[in-house]
């Protein structure tokens, strides 16, 4: 799966602030997401992430 910085992921599941939506600060072995609701920002694991993800959207 191509998934670039900055790019706008929308997740299967909600963070508990309620977004979906995570925006991508960092790629590699694991990704480092910035939630666009609260601004916590957690490192994951690129297979597990990549399993929920649902939309990519990119910057215009």
């Amino acid at each position: 799966m191509d998934v670039r910085v900055n790019d706008i992921l929308t997740m299967k599941k909600p963070h508990p602030c309620g977004s979906s939506q995570w925006k991508v600060l960092r790629s590699g072995m694991d990704f480092r997401l910035k939630c666009l609701g609260c601004g916590h920002e957690v490192l994951v694991a690129r297979a597990k992430a990549e399993k929920n993800i649902r939309q990519i959207q990119r910057p215009e």
